[in-house]
């Protein structure tokens, strides 16, 4: 089906061609002629819609470089990938894994999805033992792949340093033998950051990303100690110095999520921009409709508008050699991600998996200790085939509200857990989380545009 988006923010006019990538930066006259529909519309049918508003010859011009546009497959192009996407036979190779090192946190934090470490079961550490047989997992399950990414995470992964440590030499012999090449990265919350811990952090992981949800008061509202006190004054020197550490070769951001206590997020981004940080993520939060934290639809206008304040923001800053990136705003318009992720996005349940302290491996993190989406263990490769399909073939053409969808291409039918956990249905997308994305996409459409003039 052949689509287009339009959009404007500020004075500008944007339009997208949805199948080909197509962005067209134009003028108002174009983008009142051009319609949603499948196709362009009949000139006479566009000449008497805006006859009143614009000069007929102006109009009949324009219709022939849009004509043109459309020839060239630019504007209103078929889809190609449908065919691609539903007759994909290739074989289940496994490219990510979550090592949930261990099932505890040294915080509270009060959005937690999680369960403050817990995982719907007990508080646990990884033994170095079954992290090194989910090394052998992964290995295994790659096939042809040569590179491997372990995502160490939590609860907070820093309470069993040591074990890291064991877990990651032992990747370090078995990726030599077995030719392959594993990239730790790390999500923590960094209470725990020492010199030892930075240095070695700095030498193994590939990225790092470090938890701080903005402005103090914010922050030390949700992201508490056992005994309730907030966070904030202990991380953020620490965070500094971590990231003083990381060179260009080196990623790293800083990831905090905003609640409905501060749909103002904007100044929690700006908090952490002026504190000097140059790679910023602050995301929703996902939580359920009764919890006092979470989302609803009445929030949504003022998160645009937060999201547009930032795009506002990042423009000035460009253009005063201060600049920084914001982690949803990055895109590619040149193509971007390849075709297959675009239709499949993450890759939950058959490419990308993660591992509890138990040895369990489960579609990701989000489906840790939901019984329903155990696809088995690393002790054998026995494996619950018929989940890992059911995720492998839930992408954007099997999702019927994102097969319309001009969005589509950049979200990929969205995060399955969320999917789930709101709808009980890994193709049918959660709501929020669809309008929210859209409106980032569009927010970066425009900046990477306007940077680009």
């Amino acid at each position: 089906m052949a689509l287009i988006h339009k959009f404007c923010l500020d004075d500008s006019y944007y339009v997208i061609d949805v199948n080909s990538g197509s962005l067209h930066i134009v003028d108002e006259l174009i983008y009142d002629m051009l319609d949603t529909v499948d196709k362009l519309q009949d000139k006479n049918e566009i000449i008497n819609r805006l006859k009143d508003k614009y000069d007929v010859k102006e109009l009949e011009e324009a219709y022939l470089d849009l004509k043109e546009l459309e020839e060239e497959g630019m504007l209103y192009s078929e889809d190609l990938y449908e065919d691609i996407a539903m007759n994909d036979k290739s074989e289940n190779y496994v490219k990510a894994l979550c090592l949930n090192v261990v099932h505890d946190c040294n915080l509270r934090c009060k959005y937690c999805f999680a369960d403050e470490g817990e995982y719907k079961g007990c508080r646990k550490p990884m033994s170095a033992e079954i992290g090194k047989k989910a090394i052998d997992y992964v290995i295994r399950k790659s096939g042809p792949r040569k590179n491997i990414e372990v995502d160490l995470f939590g609860g907070e992964p820093l309470m069993v340093f040591d074990t890291i440590k064991e877990i990651v030499d032992y990747a370090r012999e078995q990726e030599k033998i077995y030719k392959k090449n594993i990239r730790f990265t790390m999500t923590t919350n960094c209470t725990l950051l020492d010199e030892e811990k930075m240095e070695y952090l700095d030498k193994n992981m590939g990225n790092i990303v470090l938890s701080i949800d903005g402005r103090k008061s914010v922050n030390d509202a949700v992201r508490v100690r056992i005994d309730g006190s907030g966070s904030y004054d202990r991380i953020l020197p620490r965070i500094k110095d971590m990231i003083s550490r990381r060179d260009k070769s080196k990623q790293y951001y800083v990831r905090g999520t905003f609640t409905r206590n501060n749909t103002d997020f904007f100044e929690d981004i700006m908090a952490l921009a002026n504190e000097g940080f140059k790679e910023i993520s602050v995301e929703p939060v996902v939580l359920p409709d009764e919890h006092e934290l979470s989302l609803r639809k009445e929030d949504i206008p003022q998160i645009f508008e937060q999201y547009e304040k930032l795009y506002h923001e990042m423009l000035k800053r460009r253009k005063e050699g201060n600049e920084f990136k914001f982690y949803h705003f990055n895109i590619d318009l040149n193509g971007g991600p390849c075709v297959y992720k675009r239709i499949s996005g993450c890759g939950a349940g058959h490419e990308y998996v993660a591992v509890t302290p138990d040895g369990e491996v489960y579609p990701c993190h989000q489906f840790v200790g939901n019984k329903d989406f155990l696809l088995g263990t690393i002790f054998d490769d026995e494996i619950k085939e018929d989940i890992v399909d059911n995720f492998k073939n839930a992408h954007i053409y099997n999702k019927p509200k994102c097969r319309d969808c001009w969005a589509r291409f950049y979200c990929s039918g969205g995060c399955q857990a969320n999917n789930f956990n709101f709808n009980g249905d890994i193709h049918i997308p959660y709501e929020i989380g669809c309008e929210l994305q859209k409106k980032r996409i569009e927010c970066a459409i425009a900046l990477k545009a306007q940077q680009s003039e």
